[in-house]
């Protein structure tokens, strides 16, 4: 058995027991009813996903998986392919976004090349983990972007950061990702999951004008046209539009709930990944924070179609994990109210009249 399937039939549901220890709690705090709105129900939900009904907190920490992509080729991107190479480098020394969010909030930043078209790994860049599956996938456009077995392998990096997460420590993992011309990969997956059309879907990603962004749509139909035959099926369908990136945080997803990891979702390309995971296994879903909506492209009729509401609305588009380091802050300060507020018992306060 791989360990994609061992994952697969290791995920259970979250613990409705701990769940409601978690809502015993809230209700028991100075506060009327209900009043924390979301971080409550946060606060509760993350109870569920640790079956820990007293929710508590160990580390938070972003794993960005950074590849390349061979649709880059057709011009989608506004940026050049030598970008990725460049910010892999810039997130590892903490110049990036990322970084000083990361160290603002206290939180571990994991910088991973699961298959950038250069390879550094034999003199290997700081404070990068190299997992590659291959120097960037191939043109989605013109035939599958990888092969079946890469699509499972780059899943099953996936599987083992969250897996060594959990030893760590961590239990709030978010992922995020950088790769030029991810967005379009990341378009065409949600455009196959949702069936809604690309131009619904697809944005201007590194700042497209419309000339470009009309030419990025027209390569995604011609790519769902001729990959027509896989789409039917979650794995067949990222083996042919998905990128090495996607797929390892599909991986983050599937593993996160076997080891009760609450995963936070950054936007746009992550929720391309979740929801490829969330087809492989129906309770992945609950075990997902979606960090927020993002300006990019459909991203909030991608959100409506997976009925999953975001902690924020930013109006951002980076990726990088910049929106899931902001929504793992307020899930931390959700579960800060959930542990630190005084009861009403503890503290002389009298209830609401009954």
């Amino acid at each position: 058995m791989t360990l994609f399937d061992e994952t697969l039939a290791a995920i259970r549901p979250v613990d409705q027991d701990a769940s409601n220890a978690a809502v015993a709690r809230l209700n028991s705090l100075t506060k009327p009813l209900g009043s924390l709105g979301r971080l409550e129900e946060i606060a509760r939900r993350y109870a569920a996903i640790r079956r820990d009904g007293a929710a508590r907190w160990g580390s938070g920490t972003i794993a960005v998986f950074v590849a390349d992509h061979g649709v880059a080729g057709e011009g989608v991107s506004a940026y050049p392919k030598a970008v990725t190479i460049q910010m892999l480098r810039n997130i590892a020394q903490g110049g990036a976004a990322i970084g000083v969010l990361a160290r603002h909030f206290g939180f571990g930043l994991e910088v991973i090349d699961v298959g950038i078209e250069s390879d550094t790994s034999a003199d290997p860049m700081p404070g990068v983990r190299y997992r590659r599956i291959g120097p960037g996938t191939r043109n989605l456009m013109r035939e599958p972007a990888m092969s079946l077995a890469d699509a499972r392998r780059a899943i099953e990096v996936g599987i083992e950061v969250a897996r060594d997460a959990t030893r760590a420590g961590v239990t709030v993992l978010g992922i995020g990702e950088m790769g030029i011309a991810n967005s379009t990969s990341a378009a065409a997956l949600l455009a196959a999951t949702t069936s809604l059309p690309p131009d619904r879907i697809a944005g201007r990603g590194t700042g497209l004008d419309d000339a470009r962004l009309r030419h990025k749509v027209e390569v995604i139909r011609q790519a769902l046209a001729l990959h027509r035959a896989a789409l039917r099926d979650p794995i067949t369908r990222l083996s042919a539009l998905g990128g090495f990136e996607i797929a390892a945080m599909a991986g983050v997803c599937l593993g996160g709930a076997v080891h009760h990891l609450s995963v936070v979702v950054d936007g746009f390309i992550a929720t391309a990944a979740a929801a490829i995971a969330g087809e492989l296994h129906p309770a992945i879903r609950d075990y997902l924070f979606f960090a927020h909506r993002s300006a990019e492209g459909g991203h909030a009729l991608a959100l409506e179609h997976l009925k999953a509401r975001p902690i924020l609305d930013l109006d951002m588009r980076l990726g990088e994990g910049t929106g899931a380091a902001l929504a793992m802050s307020a899930i931390r300060a959700a579960l800060e109210l959930f542990h630190n507020m005084a009861t009403f018992a503890g503290a002389g306060v009298s209830e609401k009249i009954r």
